[in-house]
């Protein structure tokens, strides 16, 4: 509401004064410095994600005290909920912040970098090692190009579905902070097991089963899942988690027995 010379009616602001977003930001100056909690306000609009919101912050950093300060560090691609990077844990719970929409959030909004993986700077951690469980599972097939194979083998529709769902895995690294077994190297992981089923259900990618097996066969392998089921709430693309590792917990355990008979 504005006077008559364009100017805002401040009595007016007094009784409806603006609504504000608040957030809570669990942040770190770099991986060997201390945690510590900052809050922030910004205008509230409809419609806003978590990334808008930090997007706000960046613009003018300053805290809710009036402190001026650094402008908070996120990581973040293609904001359609499909890289996985923008993963957080808001308000408790892991997802991917661009897809929380601040309508749909309890306030104050409370930001928090995942727990399982090294913090580099405040929401920013080293996911390294979840990549490198997928080398150590082999989670590509083996084809070089050089000539034509023809054309594959035929896959009945409920492979070719249950090969789909595990093919939209975006390596988000939500289940594997919801599992209470993946911490200091221990478990694999639900993600790379998913992966393994994923490729051995491959017509060519069978070529590398045993190889695969044996990778999810070592100490910090599959037999160290403890059946929590976490991994298959948090999943925010809905994958069968828990009949991967249900399904490759019987193929590890058939060719321990009998993998020997094929050398």
């Amino acid at each position: 509401m504005s006077t008559s010379n364009g100017n805002p009616d401040t009595r007016s602001l007094k009784r409806n004064p603006p609504k504000l977003i608040e957030m809570r930001i669990r942040r770190r100056d770099n991986p060997d410095s201390p945690a510590y909690w900052q809050e922030f306000t910004i205008p509230y609009r409809p419609n806003l994600n978590i990334i808008s919101c930090l997007m706000e912050i960046q613009k003018d950093p300053v805290a809710k005290d009036g402190q001026r300060t650094t402008p908070v560090a996120w990581s973040m691609s293609c904001l359609e909920q499909v890289c996985g990077t923008c993963t957080m844990i808001v308000n408790g719970k892991v997802r991917q912040s661009c897809s929380a929409l601040i309508d749909q959030l309890d306030q104050p909004i409370t930001l928090e970098p995942m727990t399982k993986f090294p913090t580099v700077r405040d929401l920013i951690v080293d996911r390294t090692r979840m990549f490198d469980h997928l080398k150590q599972i082999k989670a590509w097939i083996d084809i070089d190009g050089t000539h034509d194979l023809g054309p594959g083998p035929k896959m009945t529709q409920d492979e070719v579905a249950e090969r789909y769902a595990y093919s939209r895995c975006m390596t988000c690294g939500c289940c594997l902070e919801a599992c209470p077994q993946y911490d200091d190297n221990q478990f694999i992981g639900p993600q790379a097991i998913a992966q393994v089923r994923y490729m051995n259900m491959h017509p060519t990618g069978v070529m590398s089963r045993d190889e695969r097996l044996e990778g999810i066969m070592g100490d910090n392998g599959i037999q160290n899942c403890g059946d929590a089921q976490n991994c298959v709430r948090v999943c925010p693309m809905s994958i069968p988690l828990t009949k991967a590792i249900y399904e490759e917990n019987r193929e590890t355990i058939i060719h321990g027995l009998f993998g020997w008979l094929k050398r």
